[in-house]
């Protein structure tokens, strides 16, 4: 007889697994997924061959002679890069390379929400939001504040009466959680005003601010606001980035960029003898010279990808679809008429092969089931068509919309 585990599992654990994983849908809308035709395979196994062959040595060590922070040069090179995109001053002493960007924030979250705490901690977060960081705060013993988000981003006049209410309860947040600049799942860009407003309320009633920028430099125009870091004069902002929405999300190196203060105490916490060392040395010698062209490449390509999607919905979905066009980013946030549960639909279509996000995942509250979240960075254009197609179609089955799809009535 197989041991049965279940009787010696955790019972709060979350649900497993259903079964193993046997390959990506026909159509795949999920995900966080890179524009396979941009990775440039050929320039990043150079850039691997010869970092090997001039410090490969190094990997003999736990952290290839660069300390517990991670690989100095790629530590270097951000400082540049965050410098030139995001406005920021910083220095290598300031940023933690990590495992993908979910390390860094499990990691924020052990430093800032004690597991033990004899009261409830509350964190302020964006009411559509990364559903990664959704599930993490779903699972730990919070409060959850929602902020509703606009085309300018965070609504910060919400967040001052929110931040107000709390501070009169007696209640302090132990963080403001926002993705400013191509936000998750919005795709929407926060204007330097409401950043400014966002410092100000964070100064006035003393709270640390989480910027999350994994998307920060997928912007159509080539330029962004400062990041909130950038404002700030106080060190009280915390920010993430990540190399997997830039080069690939398989290599898993993301950082973060804060005072010394609190790296200290995330390094101390940090207890996995250091993350994948030869991902951060190919990517800082892949970078050095090559990121600016590469980047410059890939938003023109996702850009192309955004309009074959967005023609697509128009034509299958025709006024049955609301969505604001993003500047930026991999993500399109839709919206579908009253009566619609993205929920069921998408698992009705995941059984024909068509995979998109439901907006509960996304979500805290609101009208989230009547919106889906659509990836369309990895897809081929033919496939987004395609899929789009596929996906009215069930949608009409199970719905009765859209009753148009090309300029047919179904």
């Amino acid at each position: 007889m197989k041991f049965d585990f279940s009787q010696v599992l955790d019972a709060t654990l979350p649900a497993p697994q259903a079964q193993p994983w046997n390959g990506f849908p026909t159509y795949n809308f999920v995900g966080g997924h890179n524009d396979a035709g941009s990775l440039p395979v050929d320039k990043i196994a150079d850039a691997c061959h010869r970092i090997l062959m001039r410090e490969g040595a190094t990997l003999a060590t736990y952290s290839v002679e660069s300390g517990p922070q991670g690989y100095l040069p790629l530590r270097e090179y951000l400082v540049k890069k965050l410098d030139k995109y995001a406005a920021m001053q910083c220095n290598p002493d300031n940023i933690l390379l990590t495992s993908g960007s979910l390390q860094a924030i499990d990691l924020i979250n052990s430093a800032l929400l004690p597991a033990n705490s004899s009261t409830r901690p509350t964190v302020i977060v964006e009411e559509s939001n990364y559903g990664g960081v959704l599930t993490r705060l779903r699972s730990l013993n919070i409060d959850r504040v929602a902020i509703s988000v606009d085309n300018d981003g965070m609504q910060t006049d919400q967040l001052a009466t929110k931040l107000a209410d709390l501070k009169a309860k007696g209640v302090k947040p132990a963080y403001i959680y926002t993705i400013p600049t191509v936000h998750n799942p919005t795709g929407t860009i926060m204007s330097v005003q409401r950043r400014q407003h966002l410092i100000d309320l964070a100064v006035e009633y003393d709270v640390p601010i989480f910027e999350d920028e994994c998307y920060a430099d997928l912007v159509w125009a080539g330029t962004r606001p400062p990041a909130l870091y950038a404002m700030d004069s106080t060190a009280r902002v915390i920010h993430v980035g990540s190399f997997s929405k830039t080069i690939a999300p398989a290599l898993r190196v993301g950082y973060v960029v804060a005072d010394w203060s609190l790296i200290g105490q995330l390094l101390s916490l940090k207890n996995d003898a250091g993350s994948g060392a030869l991902e951060q040395m190919l990517l800082a010698e892949y970078c050095t010279g090559h990121f600016d062209t590469h980047l410059a490449a890939l938003n023109v390509n996702l850009q192309q990808k955004l309009a074959t999607l967005t023609t697509a919905i128009d034509r299958e979905f025709g006024t049955s679809a609301e969505y604001i066009r993003p500047p930026g980013g991999i993500f399109l946030w839709v919206k579908l008429p009253d009566g619609v549960d993205t929920t069921v639909l998408a698992e009705r279509a995941g059984k024909e092969g068509v995979a998109v996000n439901p907006g509960v995942e996304w979500s805290l509250e609101g009208d989230s089931n009547r919106y889906i979240r659509i990836c369309f960075a990895n897809p081929e254009p033919g496939i987004i068509d395609e899929g789009i197609t596929l996906l009215a179609q069930i949608c009409f089955r199970e719905f009765g919309v859209p009753e148009v799809g090309g300029n047919l009535l179904r």
